[in-house]
C-alpha cells in the first residue's frame, strides 16, 4: 500500500512538472511573441516620424534643423542636415547615383531664376571622379562624364567615357580609368579619372553605366554648393530609424543629352 502511495505521488509530481514545462513554454513564447509585435510597432512608429522629419525639413528651401514630437503615438523626430560643397564632395549627399539616369555636378552656383540657371563664377581646374566598391573591375560601373562650359549663351559640351572592366571596353570603347583607387569624405573608391584643365564650366552630369554607384567628386578648387543632406531620426519607446536624404536641386535638361552618340574622347 505505501509502496503504491509512493508510485502515485511520483506520477503526481510528473504530471505536474510537464505541465509545468509545458506552461512555461506556452507562456514565454506568448511573452516572446507580444514583445516582438510590440518592438515591430515601436519601429514602424520611429519610422513615421522620421519620415515626418523629412517631410518637414524639405519644405523648406534651405533644410533647417528640426525636432517635434507626436503625443498619440508616444514618438518624436530630430533632423539635421548639412551642405554639400568644398573641394571634396560625395555626389548625391553620399547615396548610390542610379544608373543611366545620374546626378548633376554643379560647377557655377546654382540660381533659381528659370531663365538663368547658371551663375557666377564658373569653376576651373582638375575634376578628379571615383566611382566602385569591388576589388573586381567588372563589378562596378562604368562612367558618363558630360560637362558644360560657357559662355552661357553659347555653351560648349564635351562627353568623357571610362570603364574598368577589360571585356567591356573591348565592345563600348571606353577609356580605362587613371587611377586605381581613392578615398573622397571618408568614402574609399576602386577607380578613378581625372579630367585636367576644366574651364569656365557651368555644370557637368555623372551618369553611371551597367549599375548603380557612389560617386566621389575632387577638384583643385572648392565647388559651389551641390544641396543638402539631410538625417532624421525618429523614437518611439526603445527604437530608433534613421533615414537619410539627399535634397539638391531640380535636374537641368543634361539627363536628355546621355541619349545622343557620341565618340569618347
Amino acid at each position: 500500500m505505501e509502496k503504491q502511495k509512493g508510485q502515485i505521488l511520483l506520477i503526481v509530481v510528473l504530471v505536474v512538472i510537464v505541465a509545468s514545462t509545458i506552461g512555461l513554454s506556452l507562456a514565454s513564447r506568448s511573452i516572446t511573441s507580444l514583445r516582438s509585435t510590440t518592438e515591430e510597432v515601436e519601429s514602424q512608429k520611429a519610422l513615421a516620424a522620421a519620415e515626418a522629419g523629412i517631410e518637414r525639413a524639405i519644405q523648406n528651401t534651405v533644410p533647417i534643423g528640426l525636432s517635434g514630437e507626436n503625443p498619440s503615438n508616444n514618438s518624436r523626430y530630430t533632423t539635421t542636415f548639412q551642405t554639400i560643397d568644398g573641394a571634396q564632395i560625395l555626389l548625391n549627399g553620399g547615396l548610390a547615383v542610379p544608373k543611366d539616369e545620374g546626378a548633376d555636378l554643379w560647377l557655377s552656383t546654382y540660381s533659381a531664376d528659370p531663365l538663368s540657371n547658371f551663375g557666377a563664377p564658373l569653376w576651373g581646374g582638375d575634376l578628379t571622379v571615383y566611382w566602385g566598391d569591388s576589388t573586381t573591375p567588372c563589378d562596378n560601373s562604368a562612367l558618363e562624364i558630360i560637362i558644360v562650359s560657357g559662355p552661357k549663351n553659347n555653351p560648349v559640351l564635351k562627353k568623357y567615357a571610362y570603364d574598368p572592366c577589360p571585356a567591356r571596353q573591348n565592345e563600348n570603347k571606353f577609356s580605362a580609368p587613371s587611377i586605381n583607387g581613392g578615398n573622397v569624405s571618408g568614402k574609399t573608391f576602386s577607380h578613378g579619372t581625372t579630367i585636367a584643365g576644366v574651364s569656365s564650366a557651368l555644370i557637368a552630369r555623372i551618369i553611371p553605366i551597367y549599375g548603380n554607384t557612389a560617386v566621389g567628386i575632387s577638384g583643385t578648387l572648392p565647388f559651389p554648393t551641390q544641396g543638402y543632406r539631410i538625417d532624421s531620426t525618429g523614437v518611439s519607446g526603445q527604437a530608433n530609424r534613421t533615414i537619410r536624404v539627399f535634397k539638391g536641386y531640380p535636374q537641368t535638361y543634361l539627363p536628355y543629352l546621355s541619349y545622343g552618340l557620341f565618340v569618347a574622347n
